[in-house]
């Protein structure tokens, strides 16, 4: 028991420190992290196959360079009822400051949603705090961040809501989401804009991907790997 304890002890460390530099792999890394109490060989296999995917991939990193402004954007997304267990959804998001990625999550919401625009919208609401966290934590540290700062989503449906004044029973359950996201947005802190599916960066935090989409999104993120051929 005590082995095993030890063993839970390693992996959760050894799982902040990889989901803290490659995210890539947070989302795979978030779903067998809910199952480290009582995982079955399934599990182990997944597990296997996350690290057979970063031993093939050891030198992608992010690569920071100079875009000449200081922008702040955030991309959320959320996969609807993606978890077969209990039906909730993954919300995911990525955060980029001048052009290079500074902060991203991978996270089940807490509620189970009862639309894509329910669970889209819960999605946007968790982002507007972080961007809030990061424009507090630039003025703090003396850097003048652009703004409004910008939130982007693939869901129309989440992004009217947004911006419609008026409550109705669909979205009276998460009207404390509707007034924080309006609030800001009236403040003038942050402003939102709708992405295609195909250009949504939030996806490989959501939902299990193939591995050309995985390549775009790495790459659309700044992440090289230093050992390929020029």
């Amino acid at each position: 028991h005590v082995r095993s304890r030890r063993q839970r002890q390693m992996c959760i460390r050894d799982r902040n420190y990889l989901v803290m530099t490659r995210p890539d792999i947070a989302y795979p890394v978030s779903v067998v992290s809910q199952f480290m109490e009582s995982p079955t060989v399934n599990h182990w296999n997944a597990l296997r196959q996350i690290l057979c995917y970063l031993k093939g991939s050891v030198g992608q990193c992010i690569v920071y360079t100079n875009q000449r402004h200081g922008r702040v954007e955030a991309f959320a997304d959320a996969d609807w009822a993606g978890s077969k267990l209990d039906r909730r959804s993954t919300s995911g998001f990525c955060v980029l400051l001048g052009g290079n990625l500074i902060s991203w999550k991978s996270k089940k919401q807490n509620v189970v949603a009862r639309s894509s625009a329910e669970s889209e919208y819960r999605a946007m609401a968790n982002r507007v705090c972080e961007l809030i966290w990061v424009s507090q934590f630039m003025d703090e540290i003396g850097w003048q961040c652009d703004k409004p700062m910008k939130l982007w989503c693939d869901n129309k449906a989440a992004l009217h809501i947004a911006h419609n004044p008026v409550f109705h029973e669909r979205t009276k359950h998460i009207e404390v989401d509707c007034h924080l996201i309006r609030e800001k947005i009236q403040q003038g802190i942050i402003c939102t804009g709708h992405v295609n599916s195909e250009e949504q960066l939030a996806d490989l935090l959501t939902k299990s991907l193939s591995g050309n989409r995985i390549g775009f999104l790495c790459n659309k993120l700044g992440m090289n790997n230093l050992y390929a051929p020029n």
